[in-house]
């Protein structure tokens, strides 16, 4: 049984940082896509980044580029989210999620597996 826990959200300042991490069990995830998503209040689910756990390749929204950082760490099945910069407007419940591995990447249907979400405040 697939299982993804995130941790390591909380409230923080604008302009600090956070990491977000995803611990994965239940599959062969070296032929899958790990990505993380957010949602605020009153938002639809909307992609952040994705990282193809075969090669690294790494794939990121436009409104995180150069601020987050997706990473993997395949000794402990773990992936990453290093937020850097932040900004009130990514104030959002955070989830990482899983896929067969495929071109397509930042559409929520797409994935199979989902964690439970971990809260990430951002204050002005």
């Amino acid at each position: 049984q697939v299982q993804l826990v995130e941790s390591g959200g909380g409230l923080v300042q604008a302009g600090g940082s956070l990491r977000l991490s995803c611990a994965a069990s239940g599959r062969t995830f070296s032929r899958y896509t790990m990505g993380w998503f957010r949602q605020a209040p009153g938002k639809e689910r909307e992609f952040v980044a994705a990282i193809f756990w075969s090669d690294g390749s790494t794939y990121y929204a436009d409104s995180v580029k150069g601020r987050f950082t997706i990473s993997r760490d395949n000794a402990k099945n773990t992936v990453y989210l290093q937020m850097n910069s932040l900004k009130t407007e990514d104030t959002a419940v955070y989830y990482c999620a899983t896929k067969p591995y495929g071109l397509r990447y930042t559409a929520p249907n797409d994935y199979d597996y989902w964690g439970q979400g971990t809260q990430v405040t951002v204050s002005s």
